[in-house]
């Protein structure tokens, strides 16, 4: 019960995806008792009257039932939909906030990668969720899904067959999606879970510098304290994700209609965590190679490849670092500050923008639209941005945290700049400076500092006598002194000066 917690405000991001988990399993659970998984064809008649006599499938007629007839229906239903972007969003903000702190860094690597299992889990798992009522919107992601199957070489028919039941759109898709999104991905996420915090208590949470905290304690709250804060967190972040649900309306499947295959829907766009594959698929060209009697869609496997690639190099990032630092010798249980890290900390944000351009991407039309510009002159933005933008954003990165460790030296060395102005008797004018609390001087100076490398002022001295020698600039009046019998007798050995 005394097991102390570190306390920072940054640590509350990894526990809202945490409760967000929980308030999706509790309004799955609800959901799950009133959805009907088929795509058996049926004709409506609910109570919303524009669709009444409409040909649809049991499932969308089964999620209207869920919006319009089920009490409280139309609030656990926004607020699972609700929680399920706040969870990626914190996870993703949590990762972020690893990442630029160093809390991957032995003894944490598995943790990390944890974490990173879970947020593709979780991207997945919104995806199929957000497939189930079979309306044509989610229809319409789901065609872009099935042609990023196919052009997998070899396997991606198969892959296509097994999760559609056959040509699209199948008899069998809302089925085995609901198998997915209701008992494989949830069990996997909750697996992770467990292990995540197992791990975490381990291993112990890293901390921020400060007085007090070194590589071997942990200052910071008594469990008994953390857990009732922690229990107070969780009813706030549920009470928010209900009053937003109350308030916002977010897949209004009644306005969109059953799916059709002959039917696309306009400004159609996915949840913000899958519109980086979206966004890369809209820029990509149509290119395709046919060989051998085969072609292959470069327009679709080049983005798959992409995005595959952007998000692996971040769950390797890790093991890079400690490869190129040679730092897996030892534990970490401080936290860097990113300014103090900073090919890191450019690196991490020249990713974000590489997904932050990508989803700019998926949305090429709206952005056409509703600023009155050519949707050619937006994807080709998108296209030279993808290469231009992150480089750019990782040299201004890495000079700002270059500015801001200069910075914090002046502030170590100087004080504080109080805006105070003092004219000297000679007339000069000064500033005046206050020295920082000893707390302030202790955050800005605990990290690593390499050491400098050493310089023997005698080292190369050989080499300089020896080109000295063969240019006769020696002795008084040059850079090079008179050389000493040692060294006379060393420069023999190498050379024709015997």
């Amino acid at each position: 019960m005394r097991r102390a917690f570190p306390s920072h405000w940054s640590f509350m991001l990894g526990e809202i995806s945490l409760y967000s988990f929980i308030v999706l399993v509790l309004t799955g659970v609800y959901l799950s008792l009133y959805f009907h998984p088929s795509m058996k064809a049926v004709e409506y008649h609910g109570s919303y009257a524009p669709l009444q006599g409409e040909i649809v499938s049991e499932a969308f007629a089964s999620t209207m039932r869920i919006s319009f007839e089920v009490r409280g229906g139309l609030l656990i239903r926004q607020a699972h939909h609700w929680a399920a972007l706040i969870f990626v969003a914190s996870m993703f903000a949590h990762m972020m906030r690893v990442f630029f702190t160093g809390a991957f860094r032995r003894p944490r690597e598995i943790t990390w990668l944890l974490g990173f299992a879970l947020l593709v889990l979780g991207m997945f798992e919104g995806l199929t969720g957000y497939d189930l009522p079979d309306d044509l919107l989610s229809g319409t992601g789901l065609v872009v899904v099935y042609g990023t199957l196919l052009s997998i070489p070899l396997v991606g028919t198969y892959l296509s067959m097994f999760l559609f039941g056959g040509e699209y759109p199948g008899t069998d898709l809302v089925a085995r999606f609901n198998t997915l999104h209701v008992f494989v991905l949830p069990a996997l996420m909750a697996g992770i879970l467990v292990a995540h915090l197992v791990l975490a208590r381990r291993h112990r949470r890293a901390q921020y510098p400060g007085p007090g905290r070194t590589e071997r304690n942990v200052v910071g709250l008594p469990f008994r304290v953390y857990a009732v804060k922690s229990g107070a967190y969780f009813l706030l972040v549920a009470g928010i994700i209900l009053i937003i649900a109350s308030v916002a309306q977010i897949n209004p499947i009644w306005l969109y209609g059953p799916y059709r295959p002959d039917q696309v829907t306009a400004g159609s766009q996915p949840d913000w965590y899958m519109g980086v594959l979206d966004g890369l698929l809209r820029v990509m060209p149509g290119w395709e190679v046919a060989f051998w009697g085969h072609t292959l869609a470069l327009d679709n496997l080049v983005p798959l490849l992409v995005g595959g690639g952007l998000f692996l190099a971040l769950g390797a990032y890790p093991f890079i670092e400690t490869w190129v630092t040679r730092d897996g010798g030892r534990d970490h249980h401080l936290l860097d500050r990113p300014r103090n890290r900073p090919v890191r900390t450019a690196l991490g944000a020249a990713w974000i923008s590489v997904y932050a351009v990508a989803l700019l991407g998926a949305a090429n039309d709206l952005i056409a639209t509703r600023l009155h510009v050519s949707v050619n002159g937006v994807t080709w933005a998108v296209r030279v941005g993808l290469f231009v933008v992150p480089f750019a954003v990782y040299v201004v990165t890495r000079r700002w945290a270059l500015a801001l460790q200069r910075s914090d030296r002046d502030k170590v060395l100087h004080g504080r700049e109080t805006g105070i102005i003092r004219r000297r008797p000679n007339g000069e004018y000064l500033e005046v400076h206050e020295p920082l609390s000893r707390e302030r001087l202790y955050v800005l100076t605990q990290h690593e500092q390499y050491a400098p490398i050493r310089v023997d002022p005698d080292a190369g001295r050989v080499q300089r006598v020896r080109a000295a020698l063969s240019r006769g600039l020696y002795g008084e009046g040059t850079q090079i002194p008179k050389p000493t019998v040692r060294e006379f007798e060393e420069i023999a050995h190498t050379d024709e000066h015997r």
